[in-house]
């Protein structure tokens, strides 16, 4: 390895290191003489658990100097007065020092592994000076915002003299409160009671304390150099952060108590920015920052003396300091009680990922896979709606693995407590716009591996299509269709009735391709549920649904009523009912024909687009039907017009032979030579296309007229027609056909009556 690699891989390690999951308290203070303990967070894997762990001190330069480790060694410095103790199976060790020094103030490391490179976290510990040291003086260390009560002796023979407190500001002491005056800093927080004369001690009492109150104090009785002083100091102390470690994508939880005087008092939560201002994150007056939406519940407790902060679904940017109180503006105001926490957040985390909003449609279903520690797996699982109408935050529960469920989720909602070994599903349906929200995953244990997620119902159609509300028959027998579009070709589908404690899985049939869907193709399936015999008992709610192994996917649901009879277009699709006694046949089967409607996918959104689609054709075959009945009766009329006049034309040109016949006669009677007779024929009229007794002499010999479906459709070959030279003439109608040809008829049989007068008698 070449020089320069190395050094840019020895570059990187401080960039590593910077994203540590091991977490401590930045900050620790001690007095001289006393002890601490600093705890140290780690990811608790199975390889942290059983490796190196230490404390170290940082130099101005330089590595940093191990002074105590897991594997026994301590460093002469620290000898009989430190330990390093490891809590495997919460993730955590602790060092405990005791009899500190003043110079053990300094910059520390807690960590896992070798020194340069392990995973650490930086510490700083400052040791100050033991205040009982000082000689006369009392000392009181108060955290701000509490109370104190400061003890001022008083023999008995001064008892009846001024009593008062100052507060040394440089070389003078300056009255904060006696008999007869209170200082306006300090106005409406501190008292001085009046007790009888036979105490040894007078008090005064200072409330809501700031830390600007902090400093040296004395007390007197009496004035001048005769009065009786007692030295005081008084050290107001910033609450010290409390260390919350939470992983990424789980919960953690603030458990504040302000204290009995702030009871009726708004409380708060606020995270400390950059700016030292402390953003509220949740207060009981109302105000909630957007980031926290549907992940954070603020709950009071013991009447208000305390109350606690859960937050779901932690992210990066959570991490952080925090501080939580009381006061009437549900802010934080100096001089009230607070508590702070430290907060940080493990992106090594075992909780799996999930997604943090889930969409669904309108009347469609959502399936959320919801996770839980995998050492409880006899834990009771839950599914609550959070509500954030209160100014606080609640979540109501919805649905347990016990097997209750809320009365308005009742057919709608069930919990699988597959797949397990971490994770149980919850399957909401009949989705509306109103089931849009914020829903949490949660346990009766371990409160870490609470998750929140968002619902969003958009708009669409459901990729399952079954039937509404189904009234079967009292003991004949129901089938379901559900219909599968094709990319559930692969999954496993299934049949199931509702009930509090689950959805108990039915036996089905595949019916085989389905139609319900436009666009897709032999891989959609029709699965069918039988119920034979039905009774009271399977009156309810059915799901069909598909899975892929432990994993459940998408649901619809149908409920199904059972009656002694069907009644109305709502009945069910009950196959082969059996008729009431006294049914009218023609009743009983339209009943029928109208059950077999209502178990088609005609009920569908997408299958009315269908619908539509094949009542437009049923429409055009029915109109096409209607015109070829037209046409044929439109034929027959024709016919009729056509043939009456043949007869009428056949009987004149019988009438006419008659009259050319009797003037044969005739003429034989004038010439009295030979007789004459005339042969009328079909070849007479050969050339009758001459006075236009065909209407079609352009079309070619090979032309036919085809009738489809009652749509007539012209089918013309390639042939040459046979009379080409001759141009085509308008088609005519069949009556002016008819006309045409009986003109000819009469003109022809004039002609041949006109020839037999004019011809020349053989002899």
């Amino acid at each position: 390895m070449t020089p320069f690699l190395l050094a840019c891989l020895l570059a990187a390690f401080p960039a590593v290191s910077t994203k540590s999951p091991i977490f401590g308290p930045q900050q620790v203070r001690g007095v001289e003489g006393k002890s601490v303990s600093i705890t140290c967070f780690y990811p608790p894997t199975s390889v942290n658990r059983h490796t190196r762990k230490y404390w170290c001190r940082q130099g101005a330069s330089g590595p940093c100097t191990t002074l105590i480790s897991s594997e026994g060694y301590v460093s002469s410095n620290y000898v009989g007065r430190a330990r390093l103790t490891n809590f495997p199976e919460n993730g955590t060790f602790v060092v405990d020092i005791a009899q500190l020094f003043r110079n053990d103030s300094g910059r520390y490391k807690c960590g896992l592994g070798l020194n340069s490179r392990g995973l650490s976290f930086d510490v700083s510990l400052e040791v100050s000076q033991d205040p009982g040291l000082l000689k006369d003086t009392d000392v009181y260390t108060v955290d701000v915002g509490r109370t104190v009560t400061i003890k001022c002796p008083l023999t008995s023979t001064n008892g009846h003299l001024k009593r008062s407190l100052c507060k040394w500001r440089g070389q003078h002491c300056v009255t904060v409160i006696d008999t007869n005056y209170v200082s306006s800093e300090y106005g409406g927080r501190i008292s001085l009671p009046i007790q009888g004369t036979d105490q040894s001690t007078f008090s005064v009492i200072i409330k809501q304390l700031r830390l600007s109150d902090a400093g040296k104090y004395t007390c007197k009785v009496g004035e001048g150099p005769t009065a009786e002083m007692k030295n005081v100091d008084l050290q107001v102390l910033e609450p010290v952060p409390e260390l919350v470690y939470g992983d990424l994508r789980g919960s953690v939880s603030f458990d504040c108590a302000p204290g009995p005087e702030a009871a009726n008092v708004a409380k708060f939560l606020c995270r400390v920015t950059k700016g030292e201002s402390c953003d509220v994150v949740i207060n009981t007056l109302g105000q909630r920052d957007s980031s926290f939406e549907g992940r954070i519940l603020l709950t009071p407790r013991d009447q208000g003396r305390l109350f606690n902060v859960l937050i779901t679904g932690l992210r990066k940017e959570d991490a952080g300091r925090y501080v939580c109180g009381a006061h009437s503006d549900g802010v934080l105001q100096d001089g009230w009680p607070i508590q702070a926490w430290q907060l940080f957040v493990n992106e090594e985390t075992t909780i799996p990922q999930s997604p943090s909003v889930v969409k669904g449609v309108t009347g469609g279903s959502v399936s959320v896979l919801c996770p839980y520690n995998p050492k409880e797996g006899s834990a009771s699982k839950y599914w609550c709606r959070w509500d954030g109408a209160e100014s606080s935050g609640r979540c109501p529960l919805l649905v347990e693995s016990q097997g209750l469920v809320k009365e308005q989720y009742k057919g709608r909602l069930v919990l699988h407590e597959e797949p397990g070994n971490g994770t149980y599903t919850v399957i909401l349906n009949q989705l509306t716009a109103k089931d849009a929200g914020f829903y949490w995953c949660l346990t009766n244990r371990d409160i870490r591996w609470r998750t929140s997620m968002e619902l969003k119902v958009i708009e669409g159609k459901p990729n399952l299509k079954v039937p509404e509300n189904v009234t079967a028959v009292l003991g004949g027998s129901l089938k379901l269709p559900c219909h599968f579009p094709c990319k559930f070709y692969s999954h496993e589908k299934y049949w199931c009735k509702w009930s509090n404690s689950g959805c108990q899985a039915l036996p089905t049939q595949d019916e085989g391709p389905s139609q319900a869907f436009v666009n897709c193709d032999q891989n959609s399936k029709v699965i069918s549920l039988t119920l034979n015999q039905v009774t009271k008992a399977d009156e309810g709610w059915y799901w069909c649904g598909v899975k892929e192994g432990q994993l459940y996917g998408e649901t619809a649901a149908v409920y199904v009523a059972v009656e002694e009879k069907v009644q109305g277009s709502r009945s069910g699709s009950p196959e082969n009912a059996n008729v009431p006694p006294g049914e009218d046949l023609l009743e009983a089967s339209a009943s029928e024909t109208e059950n077999r409607a209502v178990q088609g996918p005609r009920l569908f959104a997408e299958e009315r687009v269908v619908e539509d689609v094949e009542d437009q054709a049923e429409g055009s075959r029915a109109s096409a039907d209607a015109s070829g009945s037209e046409g044929q009766g439109g034929s027959s009329k024709v016919l009729l017009s056509t043939l009456v006049p043949l007869g009428l034309v056949l009987a004149l040109g019988a009438v006419a032979v008659g009259v050319a016949r009797a003037r044969h006669r005739k003429n034989v009677d004038r010439v009295s030579i030979a007789s004459y007779r005339t042969n009328i024929s079909m070849s007479d009229f050969e050339n009758s296309r001459e006075f236009g007794a065909n209407d079609n002499m352009g079309a070619s010999p090979v032309t036919q007229e085809t009738s489809l479906e009652g749509k007539d459709e012209l089918s013309t070959t390639n042939e040459s027609t046979t009379e080409t030279g001759e141009p085509k003439k308008a088609k005519r109608s069949s009556k002016e056909e008819a006309e045409m040809a009986y003109s000819a008829f009469l003109l022809q049989a004039s002609n041949v009556a006109t020839e037999a007068q004019d011809k020349p008698v053989e002899v």
